[in-house]
């Protein structure tokens, strides 16, 4: 019986191999097969559906935490927004072969730059099996090959899609090899693709943090990652109250499982007084435990006295900690001291607050008057993402088409030589 490490470097070989077939393939060929995909998807979705029910019995059966269970379930609506994605992928340019940046030298040259992609892609993930899909779609269009290796709770989900994903290449004249789902889900099958730089070129972890952890410190591969998703509303002295509730109320409860969900509410000490009553109702009435600063517990009483650990903590729950601030600086500080640099908002009406807060909070998406709910490839339109980066090398927040790619230059001559 063929060993892990061996049989994850020959599906990163094989895909490697795909990479360089992919070269050839047209525009009109990957749309075409990822238009399929999504036929193919909602044609299968009951089996899909009752794939996904017997991982999600599995996985409540081995007391997998309510997080991991909410990222793991697929229902119709999910399904309708993989399918939904694809089609936007489909849809969007190409980025391969864009050339720009082109300037003519002296002696005739023309030099400028062309995108390519980046070659094999090898995607790590848990729970979450629509990124068999938003993988496959992303890779693929952006003419990358990927390896894919899901978590052992998604592995029935996981493996319906990929048939399908292999009949749509199939159908299309394009290497079923471009997209390989790893069917061993030990911990030596991510060792083994974590140690194959001369066949894997990137490693993009989507999962906990032990998980990118891990990933992290082992990789020869480069690594595009998150850690936390600490993000933050800060409703400004300048805000509007039906804005601030809003999209604080919005940005917390609209789901609690995803990196992009706020932790901590920071608000302007001008405005507590008005605003964290009503916001305290609202959050009631979804069983939201609030964290409280001293000041902010002056106003709440009965709410829990916050600690220095609640302003580094990813609840990935129904709890908020909240915090008052002298001003706009101080809200900034702690944004950059205690965030995760994801994501982070200020509701405010004041052009040069607003303008201050975008320069100098050092996160991957910024965001004014609007719920960091939106820190998503798909709200960005991007089609869909293969994931958000919190690094600043090669890519920065959601990664999707372009940030797949990369670029060489390209020297256009008519014969010159060098003296």
């Amino acid at each position: 019986m063929q060993n892990i490490a061996d049989y994850v470097r020959d599906t990163a070989a094989a895909a490697k191999q795909a990479f360089y077939q992919l070269a050839a393939a047209t525009t009109a060929q990957k749309n075409t097969a990822l238009l399929r995909l999504a036929e193919l998807i909602e044609q299968h979705q009951t089996a899909i559906l009752a794939a996904n029910a017997e991982d999600m019995a599995q996985a409540a059966a081995k007391g997998l935490e309510t997080a991991l269970l909410e990222r793991l379930k697929l229902t119709e609506t999910t399904i309708a927004g993989m399918c939904e994605g694809l089609r936007q992928v489909a849809a969007l340019p190409d980025p391969v072969g864009e050339m720009d940046e082109f300037r003519n030298r002296p002696n005739g040259l023309q030099i400028g730059k062309m995108r390519v992609p980046l070659g094999v892609i090898g995607i790590i993930y848990e729970s979450r099996p629509n990124v068999t899909v938003d993988a496959a779609a992303l890779c693929l269009k952006s003419g990358n090959a990927c390896v894919l290796r899901g978590g052992s709770e998604a592995f029935n989900g996981n493996m319906a899609i990929a048939k399908l994903i292999t009949q749509a290449l199939r159908e299309n004249g394009l290497p079923v090899d471009a997209v390989r789902l790893i069917e061993n889900t030990s911990r030596e099958s991510v060792g083994a693709m974590l140690q194959s730089p001369d066949l894997i070129d990137v490693i993009i972890p989507r999962g906990g943090k032990s998980l990118v952890a891990r990933i992290s410190a082992e990789a020869q591969v480069p690594v595009i990652k998150h850690l936390d998703g600490i993000c933050h509303v800060y409703i400004d002295r300048a805000a509007d109250t039906p804005k601030a509730l809003d999209i604080a109320f919005n940005a917390k409860t609209s789901r609690y499982g995803t990196c992009n969900t706020i932790e901590t509410l920071l608000i302007h000490e001008a405005r507590a007084v008005e605003i964290l009553p009503l916001l305290a109702e609202k959050y009631a009435e979804k069983a939201v435990e609030l964290r409280g600063c001293v000041r902010t517990r002056n106003i709440l009483p009965d709410i829990i006295a916050a600690t220095e650990e609640d302003w580094d903590t990813e609840y990935l729950a129904p709890i908020l900690a909240v915090k008052i601030v002298d001003s706009l600086t101080e809200a900034i500080a702690h944004i950059n001291t205690h965030g995760s640099h994801h994501t982070d908002s200020i509701v405010t009406e004041n052009y040069t607050d607003a303008q201050i807060f975008l320069r100098a909070v050092d996160s991957a998406s910024v965001m004014v008057n609007a719920s960091t709910r939106f820190a998503d490839g798909f709200e960005y339109g991007l089609g869909a993402e293969i994931g958000i980066s919190t690094d600043k090398i090669h890519v920065r927040g959601p990664v999707g088409l372009h940030g797949l790619t990369s670029q060489k230059w390209v020297v256009l001559g008519n014969g010159q030589i060098r003296t």
